[in-house]
């Protein structure tokens, strides 16, 4: 199975990323977790994306705030698919990092998911590996399926509450 990695653009959005670490372990797969930035470690960004497909992975997580170039510079040196997790910060409610997340030119795409959603930023990664693993599939099918129960248990409960 390829791995998934998860790139933070510094260690103060880990309580953010950790959402994605957890949910890649709850459905078993294998993941690396590292800090890169855009800005303050370019050459150590771009050496990990350009061997990246090498080094079996088969998507790249990226989670920044502010200006967020992270994703954007990881997909730049790599073909693999980017997903990118716009992270809230001090200022703009995450606003800017979504735009510098989502706002990528025409050839070098990243898939943007929304502020602090690590975990679909995960989800996503999973159903990437999903198209050529059927266990995956199937486990992603499992959850939908668990997801779905619960919210008619909650409808039956609001029902005979208020009907």
């Amino acid at each position: 199975m390829k791995k998934i990695a998860v790139i933070m653009g510094s260690d103060s959005d880990l309580p953010v990323v950790e959402k994605a670490i957890n949910t890649l372990k709850e459905y078993e797969v294998p993941f690396e977790v590292h800090v890169f930035s855009a800005h303050r470690t370019p050459e150590e960004a771009k050496a990990f994306s350009e061997s990246a497909r090498e080094n079996g992975f088969g998507a790249i997580i990226a989670a920044a705030g502010m200006a967020a170039h992270l994703a954007g510079a990881i997909a730049a040196n790599t073909t693999l698919p980017v997903i990118g997790i716009p992270v809230a910060a001090k200022y703009l409610d995450g606003m800017d990092a979504l735009l510098s997340t989502v706002m990528m030119p025409t050839g070098i795409p990243v898939a943007t998911v929304a502020v602090n959603g690590a975990a679909n930023a995960a989800l996503l990664a999973i159903e990437m590996l999903a198209v050529t693993d059927e266990m995956l599939a199937k486990k992603l099918a499992d959850a939908r399926d668990s997801g779905k129960e619960k919210v008619l248990e909650k409808n039956k409960a609001i029902e005979e509450k208020y009907n």
